[in-house]
């Protein structure tokens, strides 16, 4: 098994396993991007221009693209693996509508949250209209059992967000309490995806299993590297608007690790700054100190790796093909986006 980088090397090219998994997936995304703009049509105007402009707002639309890798990996891909994986996009897209508004966030992928600009009501309800096409196109593939994956991934991924509002500034939160977060909001979708992109390929229930694992702990270690893009990463090179995370109030694994060691002065910093959307830079430095202070990020990105390299051995005896080596290679990546 590949063991899983923790630097980009010097003068690296610039080439990584997302720009090569985009280009392996190239034909058939072109297929599910025709299919996505088809199904957020509707006679109602406002539910295709919100739907676009969240669609159209630069996403990686990496949870698709696993879907066919998955499919790609066996030798029966026949067609269902475009709907299942605008499926998955759709699903993805109404969590993020969701999102938004439980968190009042006023940003998403560098632009004002839809719910800014539509408000709150539609950003739900157009939601709503994109986890009924998802689950349109599932029957339509007639497969009960992709049905079933993708719908108790819906139900999960429901209950993650319930749990997370739960303990949205709860200091006493644990690290158990909040991997049961991420394995229901994020991880779940990215197992769902891989999951029923095997079953598309014609996958048995053993290679089936592994791919869903795969899914699993790479969704996992992915949101463990967002948790630290949301402070800098290891460089403090920013990945995404710092802090967010932070004025939401959302307990991620580097607070939940500070406050386990913090003195009583810095827990009440971060207490204080948890949930406060007007927290500025300063106070947000000072945050960002003592999380360096307790190598709090840098363990983060260690269980980020654990949970990559357990993806990556998930894939061991699946068909030994160029695209089960790119497979591994996007779960390295996934935590070297951080350095």
């Amino acid at each position: 098994m590949a063991s899983i980088a923790t630097q980009h090397a010097p003068n690296a090219p610039v080439d990584t396993a997302l720009d090569r998994l985009v280009s392996a997936t190239q034909s058939d995304m072109e297929q599910v991007n025709e299919l996505i703009l088809s199904r957020a049509d509707s006679h109602v105007d406002m539910v295709p221009e919100l739907a676009r402009y969240l669609i159209d707002s630069g996403g990686k639309r990496l949870r698709p693209m696993l879907t066919l890798a998955a499919a790609r990996l066996f030798s029966e891909a026949g067609g269902a693996e475009i709907k299942f994986a605008a499926a998955v996009e759709f699903m993805h897209n109404a969590t993020l509508l969701h999102d938004d508004v439980v968190d009042e966030s006023n940003m998403r992928r560098g632009k004002p949250a839809a719910r800014m600009v539509w408000g709150n009501q539609a950003s739900v309800l157009v939601g709503d209209f994109l986890l009924g096409q998802a689950f349109l196109m599932m029957v339509e593939t007639g497969s009960l059992d992709a049905l079933e994956v993708l719908s108790r991934a819906a139900a999960i991924i429901a209950e993650g967000e319930v749990f997370q509002l739960a303990k949205t500034g709860d200091v006493a939160t644990t690290p158990d309490e909040y991997d049961q977060v991420i394995r229901a909001k994020t991880a779940t979708l990215f197992a769902a995806a891989t999951e029923v992109g095997a079953m598309a390929g014609g996958a048995d229930d053993a290679a089936r299993k592994a791919m869903q694992t795969y899914g699993l702990e790479l969704g996992r270690a992915f949101q463990l590297v967002d948790d630290v893009l949301d402070y800098g990463g290891s460089s403090g090179v920013l990945g995404k608007n710092a802090g967010d995370d932070l004025r939401e109030g959302k307990m991620t694994l580097p607070i939940i690790l500070a406050l386990g060691k913090a003195t009583s002065v810095e827990r009440e910093l971060i207490s204080s700054a948890l949930g406060n959307a007007d927290a500025d830079a300063e106070t947000f430095g000072k945050v960002l100190a003592i999380l360096k202070k307790y190598d709090a990020l840098d363990v983060t990105l260690k269980a980020a790796t654990g949970y990559a390299e357990t993806a990556q051995a998930a894939l061991t005896g699946l068909p030994d093909t160029p695209m089960r080596t790119l497979l591994s290679d996007v779960a390295r990546f996934c935590v070297e986006r951080a350095y």
